[in-house]
């Protein structure tokens, strides 16, 4: 049988977290059968889906939900403390969670919710806000790439959790954690793993992603709590920030500062993830600061507007034909994406964040309130909505996931998986 597989601590010091884990029932052997079988376009193999965009492209899913909600295929329990959100590749669930006073990239079967390995990735963060990791792991190829909330940066096996490489990236280039704990998802372009250290003349860098051996760092900027994004313009491929003080584009291929833009970042948190569409970046934050959208080429950032509609918080919009959609602050906003003119507000189902598949925005608030909304800037037409049955005493700030007709949630230690596919 599959177990789980823990390199770095031995069986019987371990013995504890095999016990969570339980007896699986996929073997290795069936795992890797199963991930080649895998469309990926309907995979989310990373924060925000396979474009970091928040959209699924899956089709032919329920229209509307029962009042309790969708069938319930699975519920997992064990994943520990945090704020990770999940990646679904090849039929396996990823995510991470602090148990034991560890931080821990985990492995679920995403048929059954049966955990197939969990590795370390070093000492737990503790904060006030809520402990554990909050980045989310990117999935590539054969690999499984995690960045703890203290800033241990990590390559796994993705069948078995072995260990590849890994950096502490705050002891090795002089880096403090910033204030809720590092947040940031891992960005695989090419051969290249980019993130952001935040020590002086290594605000960014990029790794060899198979080595772990750095290729090029630049900038000097502390990290926001925003996830970078990957752009082409004029040609050149740039990754886009959101550190703490700005917004920036550098170039993939040596890290060279391509544009800067400061309004739209505020003094305390910068989270949401930009998005990249038709030459044009949209940014927001909140704290009283508002959105921008830049039009990028020439080498530099123009503009186009800036406003205090559109305020994501620990949440991104999702851009749905030229709409977007996204709370801002605790107000489900639909906003024009050219023009910055807001087409409609509504409370929803409270403060949370969203996700897009098949015509309908997947809402979940941060006390578990999960709804269906039609994805429309005509006006709010809400479907459907349910309530998980929370345990926990931290916010639901883990983001949704869709993949292969499954919705997957995570509430702190508890892993939901609800069939969302009509019956054929």
């Amino acid at each position: 049988m599959f177990q789980c597989f823990d390199p770095f601590v031995s069986m019987a010091a371990d013995r504890p977290a095999q016990r969570r884990c339980g007896p699986s029932l996929v073997t290795a052997g069936l795992l890797l059968a199963a991930s080649a079988t895998v469309s990926p376009a309907t995979d989310w193999p990373q924060w925000r889906g396979l474009e970091r965009d928040g959209r699924s492209a899956e089709t032919g899913l329920l229209a509307e939900w029962p009042a309790a909600g969708p069938p319930l295929a699975w519920r997992a329990e064990g994943l520990g403390a945090g704020y990770s959100s999940l990646a679904v590749a090849g039929g396996v669930v990823f995510t991470m969670g602090a148990t034991s006073g560890k931080e821990r990239v985990l492995a679920f079967d995403a048929r059954s919710g049966e955990m197939l390995w969990q590795v370390p990735n070093g000492p737990e963060l503790r904060d006030s806000r809520g402990n554990g990791p909050r980045g989310t792991p990117t999935i590539d190829g054969e690999r499984v790439y995690a960045l703890g909330g203290n800033g241990r940066l990590i390559a796994l096996r993705r069948t078995d959790g072995a260990l590849a490489w890994s950096i502490d990236l705050l002891a090795e280039f002089g880096g403090r954690n910033i204030q809720w704990g590092i947040s940031e998802s891992p960005l695989i372009v090419g051969d290249l793993v980019l993130v952001s250290p935040g020590g002086r003349g290594a605000g960014i860098a990029a790794f060899d992603k198979v080595s772990g051996k750095l290729v090029w760092k630049s900038q000097s900027d502390r990290p926001g709590y925003s996830s970078p994004i990957l752009a082409k313009v004029d040609g050149v491929e740039q990754a886009i920030f959101f550190t703490a003080g700005r917004a920036l584009g550098v170039a993939v291929e040596n890290g060279r500062l391509l544009w800067e833009y400061d309004k739209v970042a505020n003094g305390t948190a910068n989270v949401a993830t930009p998005i990249f569409y038709n030459g044009k970046v949209f940014l927001s934050s909140d704290y009283g600061t508002g959105c921008a959208l830049l039009r990028l080429g020439g080498g530099r950032a123009q503009e186009v507007y800036f406003n205090r509609d559109m305020r994501n918080h620990h949440a991104s919009s999702v851009l749905v034909g030229n709409t977007l959609y996204g709370f801002s602050s605790s107000i489900l906003t639909a906003m024009e994406l050219e023009t910055g003119k807001v087409a409609w507000q509504d409370r929803s189902v409270g403060k949370g964040s969203l996700i897009y598949a098949d015509g309908l925005l997947y809402a979940l608030s941060e006390r578990g309130v999960v709804g269906l909304i039609e994805a429309t800037p005509a006006g709010y037409r809400e479907r459907s909505r349910f309530s998980l049955e929370r345990t926990a005493s931290e916010p639901s700030w883990a983001h949704p996931a869709i993949a292969n007709g499954l919705l997957f949630l995570r509430d702190q230690d508890v892993l939901y998986a609800y069939n969302v596919r009509r019956a054929r």
